[in-house]
């Protein structure tokens, strides 16, 4: 693949995403200050060459472009004929590298999670995949499970037709999108006192730490059932840095129910979030940590005067 001649006008460095105070009596009454990070709007400033390109949308930015844009340069210059990456029917991942295919003019592949669902009508995240050119290729889920084995890996990228493409892992989360987020971490030095951000495979969090400063904390609030993201953060954080980078803990018990899992008391809370500020809140992760954070400083977990950020990684 020849190293496309936009490269550089959509990869070039961002200003910092917007931080914004939100004034709200669930956490103002407990001497908490709430803000976002909007990484949701991480992408409004670009000078998009509309000549070249016509115009354009990230969907979605966040912390998906952050953890992309290292991965997508490495590809670009490697030469490599298009991306091939990992993802479930719902994945906001799969999205944001077939949007980001469609921009660069990459060939992009993703292999989903659920052999059954070639045979139903595409929901959004993937038809919209599907719009912006990516190929998507449907895996059995016990096949889907055993990716990272390198024979299992090698023959999925095979079937797919992408055995030589530049691989993303699933989440987008390796040493170099860790890269990416710690530029994250840096844009919040001295701006609270804790840094919270959903976690689906832990590579944000795990390059977020290593961004902040001396005296701030990371906080993770899982959106999948189960206890491995520790395990995998600590792997993240040696591949990238050497060892453990930053200060930084989980918050479990917030994913109700497991991913893309919205029942009705956490749709209400988001709409009721949206009522109050005028913020469109991403269900997926946007709402559990937002509901995470509601609940911690209802039980005291933030001393009064405690200073929260809640990275707002998406939009609906």
């Amino acid at each position: 693949m020849n190293r496309p001649a936009n490269l550089d006008v959509l990869l070039q460095p961002r200003p910092p995403s917007p931080l914004q105070e939100i004034h709200d009596e669930r956490f103002e009454r407990h001497g908490v200050r709430l803000l976002l990070k909007r990484d949701d709007l991480i992408h409004s400033t670009i000078p998009w060459d509309t000549d070249v390109l016509g115009p354009v949308d990230l969907y979605p930015p966040g912390n998906k472009w952050r953890k992309l844009t290292p991965n997508l340069r490495a590809a670009a210059e490697g030469g490599f004929p298009g991306v091939v990456t990992f993802g479930g029917a719902y994945s906001n991942h799969l999205r944001a590298t077939a949007a980001a295919g469609r921009l660069l003019g990459m060939e992009t592949v993703g292999i989903v999670r659920g052999e059954e669902l070639a045979d139903r009508p595409l929901n959004d995240r993937l038809a919209r995949c599907a719009a912006d050119g990516m190929r998507l290729c449907f895996v059995t889920r016990s096949e889907y499970r055993r990716k990272a084995e390198p024979r299992e890996r090698a023959r999925l990228l095979a079937d797919a037709g992408a055995g030589s493409s530049y691989l993303v892992p699933e989440g987008g989360s390796n040493a170099l999108a860790l890269e990416g987020c710690a530029e994250l971490g840096r844009e919040l030095r001295g701006a609270s006192d804790v840094v919270a951000v959903a976690c689906g495979t832990g590579g944000t969090l795990a390059g977020l730490a290593a961004g902040l400063g001396p005296g701030q904390r990371a906080l993770g609030v899982p959106v999948l059932a189960g206890e491995f993201l520790g395990a995998e953060i600590r792997s993240l954080q040696e591949a990238a840095f050497g060892g453990p980078a930053g200060a930084w803990s989980l918050a479990e018990g917030f994913h109700h129910g497991g991913y893309a899992r919205v029942p009705a008391r956490l749709e209400a809370f988001a709409a009721d979030f949206e009522d109050r500020h005028g913020f469109a809140v991403e269900r997926i992760y946007v709402a559990k940590l937002l509901w995470a954070l509601a609940a911690l400083t209802e039980s005291g977990a933030f001393p009064a005067g405690t200073a929260v950020t809640a990275v707002v990684t998406g939009r609906p």
